[in-house]
């Protein structure tokens, strides 16, 4: 998640149990390119315990492998490529999602990636471009060559995050790839994220969005699925989650303003805020000062009431919850 899964949300996440493993926002890679010092942090500087893969998004293969070789002189547990991004200025660019329209090129980038790392080698795709009946032959290309991880979000490029999610591509996926297969798209709490793995019968879970509006997230499927009891979050445990994120992100940000960081807050609480109350969501847009934000956060999240296990169905971030495809 571009923008959103640097040193410091890592950090964040670590504190309420975090993911098996992290993976990095996208080092946008192309001809002149040199490795950003900022994304490179959440490697060289991670302290959380756990593995890190740096992900690369991009078309141009010397570059790509180039960068690859660069990244693997630090501790990185592997690479990862991205052909799921279905960002319209990625797109655009034939890299990310956009990749997925020229097959050709795709397999090309992925041999030479296998070829130039020694150690793992992971792909994160989604089922097609335009449909996932693209997806047969993507499996093909993908089992043509030793990727030692796949990482399927179960839509397509132009569906983005607005539509159900192909429960039967990643399934076929886990049955016929020779490696193992991890399931992606719209798991936002312990219903979802077991639905998914029973649908599929996945090695494993990539969550992302709902991530960010509840870090308990991973931690929670951990005890679900070990048959332990699920912990039960309340506003001022989601009050106590904001103000730690405002406080570590502002702790890794080497020119501080307080508007700016207030409106980079105002990002992250899109997401917390959905299936809370629309006041405290319309309110929360609005804030411009860092007093205003957090009285506006204390004023509606500053006592025991439970917190929505997850949004509603209206959100217009999450989507789908109760209509998984077959």
């Amino acid at each position: 998640m571009q923008d959103v899964t640097d040193l410091a949300f890592m950090r964040v996440m670590q504190q309420f149990g975090g993911p098996d493993y992290y993976v990095t926002e996208y080092f946008r890679v192309h001809r002149d390119y040199k490795v950003e010092k900022k994304i490179l942090r959440s490697i060289t500087e991670n302290n959380t315990g756990r593995p890190v893969y740096a992900q690369l998004i991009g078309q141009d293969i010397p570059a790509l492998t180039r960068v690859a070789r660069e990244l693997m002189e630090h501790s990185v547990a592997g690479i990862d490529l991205n052909l799921g991004c279905p960002a319209p200025v990625v797109c655009r660019k034939d890299a990310g999602g956009g990749l997925l329209r020229k097959p050709e090129k795709t397999e090309h980038i992925i041999a030479s990636l296998r070829d130039a790392i020694p150690g793992k080698f992971t792909v994160k795709t989604r089922v097609g471009y335009e449909s996932h009946t693209e997806f047969l032959k993507l499996l093909e290309m993908f089992s043509r060559h030793a990727i030692d991880i796949l990482t399927i979000h179960g839509r397509t490029v132009k569906e983005r995050y607005q539509t159900p999610v192909h429960t039967d591509c990643i399934r076929h996926a886990v049955e016929t790839m020779p490696c193992p297969v991890i399931a992606n798209g719209n798991v936002v709490d312990v219903e979802t994220g077991i639905g998914l793995l029973k649908k599929t019968k996945a090695h494993g879970l990539m969550i992302g969005r709902g991530a960010i509006r509840s870090p308990w997230i991973f931690s929670q499927i951990r005890s679900a699925v070990s048959n332990q009891p699920v912990m039960r979050v309340t506003r001022s445990d989601l009050l106590a989650y904001i103000t730690l994120l405002y406080q570590e992100i502002a702790a890794h940000t080497s020119d501080f303003d307080e508007t700016k960081h207030v409106h980079r807050m105002k990002k992250y609480l899109v997401y917390i805020a959905q299936g809370l109350d629309d006041d405290f969501e319309h309110q929360i847009r609005r804030v411009t000062t860092a007093e205003a934000f957090h009285h506006t956060c204390s004023e509606f999240l500053d006592n025991n009431e439970p917190v929505p296990t997850r949004p509603p169905e209206r959100s217009k971030l999450f989507c789908g919850f109760n209509a998984l495809r077959k």
